[in-house]
């Protein structure tokens, strides 16, 4: 018997890579990626322009990849009176992703599911979208707006809209259970409620059988976007600093890059720890040069004082390369059983992240490298993944097509 054809779903993402960053959303493209073996996928992106543009808006259309991509950018300055061009870019957001809707309507056919990934304007477009043409929408959520640390920078009007737009989502995903007790505790609730965890490329990220680099000269590592009031790398820095006379032969590797890049260097400066070479920045970094450095290191560090799920995390995971995290957000639901596959410490307790490390440094966590590769195989290969997101297309298809 033939197999039935694939669900025609549109991806309308807040984030994902663009001709500015090629990183931006990169999490989102994974999920894209591993839901393309289970469904016929079209990706619809608008996004502020970060360089001057001839006219409001431009597209880039790729009609030749994995996938139909729809990128368009509009200008972020049009008249140079901020709240009037506040209200001139959002029409022209809408005016983008009607656009785009027609050009894939044409040429790719009407979607099946549109598939939001990240609030806030992308859920106005797909309900408005569905009040126009019945097509229902989800809603994925990745953000750290939403966890208690940050949920009151979130103002009545985007909260009011907010709830709406979930209200309306034939689904809500979130990529941890403490994002979606989060969401539900500010009303933001849908009529089916999943948690699916992020992609990690599992044939890219994983062990090696022996390490360049022998025990006591392996490296910590630290990855994240640079934006430290949230990642707080100043605090792992104050503490390697604190650390580097008392175990000298640590090192810390720090690959990234972001808005806080030249006054983290500056501080890692002022600490002395760039003269010594005990910390090197690395910079923006492919994936797989980060899957090197973790196969590398003695052990991976995040210090952040909000985070949702935590792809590098799992990316260490996945080559075998315990981890030392903080207690926020979505990362303990990642770390149980308690000890199995790195240690976890309270938001900016830096006595705490000291003996954390001190510990990985000295030999006393001895974890396991293939069970760590295991637990991250079985909770978010693209395999599993992909799996999981095509019982729930099929769930919201099956329900929408249902009589009433």
């Amino acid at each position: 018997m033939p197999h039935p054809p694939l669900p025609r779903v549109l991806m309308l993402p807040k984030w994902y890579p663009h001709r500015y960053d090629d990183q931006d959303g990169d999490f989102v493209a994974r999920h894209v990626a591993a839901i393309a073996g289970h469904a016929e996928v079209a990706v619809l992106l608008a996004t502020v322009a970060r360089a001057r543009l001839p006219q409001l808006a431009v597209c880039e259309a790729d009609w030749d990849g994995p996938w139909p991509t729809l990128r368009y950018y509009y200008r972020a300055r049009i008249t140079g009176l901020a709240p009037l061009d506040k209200l001139l870019k959002l029409l022209l957001y809408f005016a983008c992703v009607a656009h785009g809707y027609g050009q894939l309507s044409r040429r790719w056919g009407r979607p099946a599911l549109v598939h939001v990934h990240v609030l806030l304007r992308t859920g106005v477009a797909a309900w408005l979208l569905r009040l126009l043409t019945g097509i229902p929408y989800l809603v994925t959520e990745h953000w750290t707006l939403y966890l208690p640390e940050r949920s009151h920078l979130i103002g009545p009007a985007r909260r009011w809209l907010t709830r709406l737009v979930v209200r309306g989502a034939a689904a809500r995903h979130t990529v941890s259970q403490a994002l979606g007790d989060a969401m539900t505790r500010l009303g933001f609730t849908s009529r089916r409620e999943v948690v699916i965890a992020n992609v990690v490329d599992t044939a890219l990220f994983r062990p090696v059988e022996a390490p360049t680099l022998p025990e006591p000269n392996r490296p910590l590592l630290h990855v994240s976007a640079f934006h430290d009031s949230v990642k707080n790398l100043s605090g792992v820095l104050r503490v390697v600093a604190g650390l580097r006379h008392e175990l000298p032969n640590l090192r810390l590797r720090v690959a990234g890059y972001g808005p806080d890049e030249a006054r983290l260097h500056a501080y890692a400066a002022e600490l002395g720890l760039l003269a010594d070479g005990t910390v090197t920045f690395l910079g923006k970094l492919p994936h797989p040069v980060v899957a090197h450095e973790m196969q590398q290191a003695a052990a991976l560090v995040s210090f952040s004082r909000a985070e949702t799920f935590g792809c590098v995390l799992l990316e260490a995971r996945a080559c075998g390369c315990p981890v030392v995290a903080t207690r926020t957000g979505g990362v303990p639901e990642l770390f149980e059983p308690a000890g199995a596959f790195g240690l976890l410490v309270a938001p900016d307790d830096e006595a705490a992240l000291a003996a954390a490390l001190r510990r990985v440094l000295t030999g006393q966590l001895p974890l396991n490298p293939a069970a760590l590769r295991a637990d991250a195989d079985h909770r978010c290969s693209p395999a599993a993944v992909g799996r999981a997101f095509a019982d729930l297309y099929s769930a919201i298809l099956s329900a929408s097509q249902a009589p009433r």
